[in-house]
C-alpha cells in the first residue's frame, strides 16, 4: 500500500516537474502582451465574468505587473525547480537509494520556500502545496528506510 502511494506521489511530482519546465519554456517565447491577451480572454470569457468586473480587473493588473524582473524570476524558478524535481523523480522511480537524502533535502527546501512565499503573498494555494510536499517527504523517508532495510 505504501509503495503504491509512494509511486503515485512521485509520478505526480514528475507531472508537476514537466509542467513547470513546459511553463518556463513557454514563458520564454510568449511576450508579456500575448500573455495579457490570453489571460484576458480566458478570465473574462470562462472564469470571472465581464471584462469590466472587479475580479477580471485585479487579474489583468497582476498580469501587467508580470514583466521585467518578475518575469525573469518566474521563468528561472520554473526551469530550475522543474529540472531539480525531474532529476529527483527519475532517481526515486529507479530506486537509486543514494539520491533519497538529496530528494528529502530538496523537498524540504521547497517546503521552506513555499512557506515563506505563502506568508509574503498571503496565498492560499502555497499552504496546500506545502502539505502535499510534506506528505511526499514522509513517503520518501518511509521508502528510503524500507530500501535500506531490504536491499535488492
Amino acid at each position: 500500500m505504501t509503495d503504491r502511494l509512494f509511486r503515485a506521489a512521485v509520478w505526480l511530482k514528475g507531472l508537476d516537474a514537466v509542467s513547470q519546465l513546459a511553463g518556463g519554456v513557454l514563458l520564454i517565447f510568449f511576450p508579456p502582451h500575448a500573455l495579457t491577451r490570453i489571460a484576458h480572454g480566458v478570465v473574462t470569457r470562462d472564469l470571472l465574468g465581464p471584462p469590466t468586473g472587479p475580479l477580471a480587473g485585479h487579474f489583468e493588473e497582476a498580469v501587467r505587473h508580470f514583466s521585467g524582473g518578475a518575469r525573469t524570476f518566474v521563468i528561472g524558478y520554473l526551469l530550475v525547480h522543474g529540472l531539480i524535481k525531474l532529476v529527483l523523480v527519475i532517481a526515486l522511480l529507479r530506486k537509486a537509494v543514494r539520491w533519497y537524502p538529496a530528494a528529502i533535502t530538496a523537498l524540504g527546501l521547497f517546503v521552506l520556500f513555499e512557506l515563506v512565499r505563502g506568508v509574503q503573498t498571503h496565498s492560499w494555494v502555497l499552504p496546500v502545496l506545502t502539505v502535499l510536499d510534506i506528505v511526499i517527504i514522509v513517503l520518501v523517508i518511509k521508502e528510503y528506510r524500507e530500501l535500506r532495510r531490504n536491499p535488492a
